[in-house]
């Protein structure tokens, strides 16, 4: 049987990228396409429990290794329990954020090192790689004021200053050079509905074996 492929979805806050993931995603279901959809932090059971664990906006006082180790934690336990058995059921995956946001957010935008952040998701995902990854891509303000103006609640991450935000963003700048092989970028500052059409036409590409 022929493995299924890994596809993620990366973006700064605020980039749509949880609507036009799912949305995308809910379409290429109903065309055919064998297609599990899952997130992260969380995706099961266990690494929903460490999700909120990272998010809960009480928080305040995690350090920011042990905020990387908890990531590392949640995406082990979420890459055992649904993404390789789905994948070795011949099913893709997509799924919004995998390592890519840990080395944007804690290597660069907590300024542990993408290195050292990698180090430690390598032990986890035992090179357990994205096939392709759709970054969408939103310029840092226009990100936050999404956020601010669409979500009643916001967590421990939605909270952190303008300075992070434009460090995680530089992080992705070297993280998309660092795996540009696999990387994809969409053009997210505009109307939603245009990300979405863009992205659902890239999947198909990659799905029919044409990307």
């Amino acid at each position: 049987m022929t493995k299924g492929l890994f596809i993620t979805f990366e973006g700064p806050d605020g980039s749509g990228k949880t609507t036009v993931s799912s949305v995308v995603c809910e379409r290429l279901i109903q065309e055919g396409y064998k297609i599990k959809y899952t997130r992260e932090p969380g995706g099961s059971r266990i690494a929903e429990d460490i999700r909120k664990i990272i998010l809960d906006p009480n928080n305040i006082e995690m350090d920011a290794r042990t905020e990387a180790l908890l990531y590392a934690a949640g995406r082990r336990q979420h890459l055992v329990d649904k993404v390789l058995p789905a994948l070795n059921e011949g099913i893709t995956i997509i799924s919004d954020r995998f390592i890519d946001s840990s080395l944007a957010y804690q290597g660069w935008g907590r300024e542990i090192g993408i290195e050292e952040v990698y180090s430690i998701n390598q032990f986890a995902v035992e090179n357990n790689m994205p096939y392709k990854t759709l970054f969408l891509n939103v310029d840092v303000e226009e990100g936050i004021k999404r956020i601010q103006k669409g979500r009643e609640f916001l967590d421990r991450l939605d909270q952190e200053t303008l300075d992070f935000h434009y460090r995680v963003y530089e992080g992705y700048k070297k993280v998309i050079e660092k795996y540009k092989d696999r990387m994809i970028i969409i053009d997210a500052n505009r109307k939603v509905e245009e990300v979405i059409e863009e992205a659902h036409i890239i999947l198909k590409e990659i799905l029919d074996g044409k990307r």
